[in-house]
């Protein structure tokens, strides 16, 4: 099987930014799951570097277009090794391949009678390098630059791009996952909705001449859109490169959803015209907005792309972007929230779990992971820890393939917090205490250290360093790096010693940021115990708490969630319970709820409402509820707990 991806080439007016970065590595994220797949990859990312807008930008530094788009290639193409991407070409409309390419796509299009000669006037928005139509402008603006076009008037080449508007309609109907998310299927339905205008796609000489020619007119060069597209065919070698034959029907375009119409409309008339195959998939994404709007040059709230990379580290970086960001929705940056995922995902859950199941390794089984305990000897419950592993697999593997990294990194961190629990429950110390429970305490550090391997596998795809550091320390190859479970216990029972090695992520403590103090160290910890917020040794699991108290332990297991509730209904025959559908941000469950008296159920749909998560399924009037809605109760009645914080989002953890 082959997985073609793309980024959009970037426009060499500006240098990488924020915005660049989250595309370029969404979509090395996306190839590294499917390099783990075993499937036959391709990567292409690079700049677009012709229109009127390089131009001033080199005349505004008193320099050349091509030496102007050089430098600015140059410095893509040197950001994204610090980055950790993995592309496998990088591509530049300047060069000769990609010109030959353009020339002959133009004639076939020609040739099919889709090109008229003709003189348009319209209101031209130089930022975007396009007309616009009177109904597009908001107040007279460019809704992107919120600049006042330029009316302009001139002869040029058109492309019939109408003569497809109802077939583009119709493929798109006809293939649901065309374009992803649904949303923006839906927003390209909308377009299309009015009648499709045909698109200018030359520029007079007279006007521009830093452009690739019209081939069969030498007083005209090629509108930059229509340029720029077709570098997805010409980096493969179109028509009769080996590799557009064995990649193009597998294409996968990951853009922002900016871009939206050129790559839904634009592009695949394009194609339809040239009598070439459609890509598979258009993937869009929201904007990273910064103070509540989106982050732009023109707007001057752009964030250098290497800039929190340097401060935080290139795996840190990556990790936030694609966990912070549900794909498709818009997502707020700030330092504040990338120290506090650091701090909390990074450093708190997934650094102290290393280093504590290590050091409980070394201390109480002398480094080694010992066959028996990977064979789960003195563990009842080994089948369903099993089960339970596959279905984390299954859901990872399945997030990904709907475009989903922000839920596959989530999955990956339910292992993170089931291993930190399972040290919390089985206190391997206590353990190491009764020689009877010799086989147990094997099976429990066996178990802590397979589900490091495995996670260094699932989050090999945003953090590669990491996960190869993982792999390395646990003295396997990480080359081979593996999903089959029974695979990955084989490995591990070579017998060799482990360590922990130095931390994979100490804490922040950042001037001017108030990350959460961490609890100071102490022996307890140190042999893997855990402890109480004043950073002491918390009571042993074997002291029962006094009567009518909760041992901490014990409250550890919950976990409390924040939901937005999606949907809401009446179960029949109960004047009580009521079926909600609710969103944890990257995934969705239903919940019964015994709410029904104090609430209609249209009452109850867009709250945020808070959930125990971690509860097992249970069947109420044969509808499995997931989880536990809180709610406070006296004698005036039942009420919901809901937050009201507007920074709050679905998925958030109670603490």
């Amino acid at each position: 099987m082959t997985y073609y991806v793309t980024t959009p080439i970037y426009y060499v007016n500006a240098r990488p930014h924020l915005g660049h970065a989250y595309t370029t590595i969404v979509n090395d994220v996306l190839t590294r799951f499917n390099r783990l797949m075993g499937r036959d990859c391709r990567f292409l990312t690079g700049t677009d570097e012709h229109g009127d807008k390089i131009v001033r930008a080199a005349e505004k530094e008193g320099r050349t277009p091509q030496s102007y788009a050089d430098e600015i290639s140059g410095l893509f193409r040197a950001t994204w090794p610090n980055l950790s991407i993995s592309n496998d070409d990088f591509i530049r409309t300047t060069e000769e391949r990609h010109k030959i390419v353009v020339a002959r796509f133009m004639e076939l299009v020609d040739q099919r009678g889709d090109l008229y000669f003709g003189e348009y006037g319209g209101h031209y928005c130089f930022g975007c390098e396009r007309f616009y139509t009177e109904k597009e402008l908001i107040d007279g603006l460019c809704p992107d630059h919120k600049a006042k076009p330029e009316y302009i008037a001139e002869k040029n080449y058109f492309f019939r791009m109408s003569n497809y508007q109802d077939w583009l309609i119709d493929h798109i109907k006809k293939n649901p996952d065309f374009i992803r998310p649904e949303r923006y299927r839906n927003e390209v339905l909308g377009f299309l909705r009015d009648p499709l205008e045909d698109l200018c796609v030359t520029r007079p000489k007279t006007r521009l001449t830093w452009g690739i020619d019209v081939p069969f007119d030498d007083k005209f060069v090629v509108y930059v859109w229509f340029d720029a597209l077709i570098n997805y065919i010409s980096a493969l070698g179109w028509p009769d490169g080996e590799l557009y034959r064995r990649y193009w029907p597998a294409a996968q375009h990951t853009i922002a959803k900016d871009i939206l119409k050129p790559h839904a409309i634009f592009w695949p008339c394009m194609l339809q015209s040239a009598g070439l195959p459609l890509y598979r998939h258009l993937n869009v994404h929201g904007y990273w907005q910064i103070g509540l709007s989106k982050m732009s040059k023109s707007v001057g709230n752009v964030v250098e792309a290497l800039t929190m990379a340097d401060k935080y580290g290139s795996e840190a970086f990556r990790f936030f972007l694609a966990r912070d960001m549900t794909f498709g929705l818009d997502s707020e940056f700030s330092e504040d929230r990338l120290v506090e995922r650091f701090n909390s995902d990074l450093a708190n859950d997934f650094g102290n779990l290393w280093q504590r199941s290590l050091a409980m390794l070394q201390k109480f089984g002398g480094g080694r992971v010992e066959p028996e305990g990977l064979a789960g000897a003195g563990q009842p419950d080994q089948a369903q820890w099993l089960q339970r592993e596959r279905e984390l697999v299954a859901g990872w593997i399945e997030a990904f393939e709907h475009v989903n990294p922000r839920a596959a990194l989530a999955l990956a961190w339910e292992q993170v917090g089931l291993l930190n629990r399972t040290i919390d429950s089985e206190a391997p110390w206590l353990l190491a205490r009764d020689p009877a429970k010799k086989p147990r305490l094997a099976a429990v550090l066996a178990r802590l250290v397979k589900g490091l391997a495995l996670i260094g596998v699932l989050i090999q795809p945003a953090m590669p360093k990491t996960a190869e550091e993982m792999w390395r320390r646990l003295e396997l190859d990480p080359q081979e790096l593996t999903l089959d479970l029974d695979e990955l216990a084989r490995r591990l029972g070579h017998g060799r010693a482990l360590t922990a090695g130095a931390p994979f992520f100490p804490r922040l403590e950042v001037d001017g940021l108030k990350p959460a103090k961490a609890p100071k160290a102490s022996k307890a910890r140190a042999e893997g115990e855990p402890e109480d917020q004043a950073g002491g040794a918390a009571p042993a699991a074997d002291k029962a708490p006094p009567d009518g108290l909760v041992a901490i332990e014990d409250f550890r297991r919950l976990e409390l969630r924040a939901v937005r509730i999606l949907a809401a209904e009446r179960l029949p025959k109960s004047d009580k319970l009521i079926k909600l559908r609710v969103s944890l941000g990257d995934s969705e469950r239903t919940i019964v709820a015994g709410v029904g008296k104090a609430y209609a159920p249209e009452a109850l749909v867009g709250r945020l409402a808070v959930i125990v998560a971690n509860l097992a399924p249970a069947k109420l009037m044969g509808v499995e509820s997931q989880g536990m809605v809180l709610a406070a109760s006296d004698e005036g009645g039942l009420s919901l707990v809901t937050l009201d914080d507007p920074e709050a989002k679905p998925g958030l953890r109670i603490s």
